[in-house]
């Protein structure tokens, strides 16, 4: 059982490690799920009270990463609203449409689809919104990948 219980923690892991290039799977839930498939399996009293306050402030500050990385990179570059919208939208969208490219080309050109269209900005500026959409998200998976790490390490370190 040991074995089973193990590897279903790890594969929560790995997968919230994949939920940072693919934005559709919710990575941070995946690492909760590790540590609460952990208490199931052996014993929440294990994890002492500290250990979820601690973690529940690193998923807050997950959620915050991605929509401050998002918006800074967009907003640094000269975009709007619409432009991190788009960025957005294509971040989600892109991965579908085309497979691998699609993770970094869609929250470029839904950003600077968004630009164009929305806002009618010049294509030199849509662009730099977009380079900045591309920039904010590569800031965004660096940075949720350290706190991943580091929740993980803590979870480790604790058991």
């Amino acid at each position: 059982m040991d074995i089973i219980a193990w590897i279903l923690i790890t594969l929560s892991f790995i997968i919230a490690f994949v939920g940072l290039i693919y934005p559709i799977i919710p990575s941070v839930l995946f690492i909760l799920l590790g540590f609460i498939l952990y208490g199931v399996f052996y014993s929440f009293g294990d994890l002492p009270w500290w250990f979820w306050v601690i973690q529940i402030l690193f998923v807050s500050l997950l959620f915050g990463a991605d929509t401050l990385a998002n918006a800074f990179g967009v907003k640094k570059f000269g975009g709007s609203n619409a432009g991190m919208w788009g960025s957005t939208i294509g971040l989600l969208i892109g991965p579908f449409v085309i497979p691998i490219a699609g993770i970094l080309l869609g929250p470029f050109l839904g950003a600077v689809l968004a630009e164009l269209i929305v806002n009618r900005s010049s294509v030199k500026q849509a662009i730099r919104t977009g380079i900045g959409s591309l920039v904010g998200f590569l800031t965004s998976i660096i940075t949720k990948g350290i706190i991943q790490i580091i929740m993980i390490v803590i979870f480790v370190i604790v058991i």
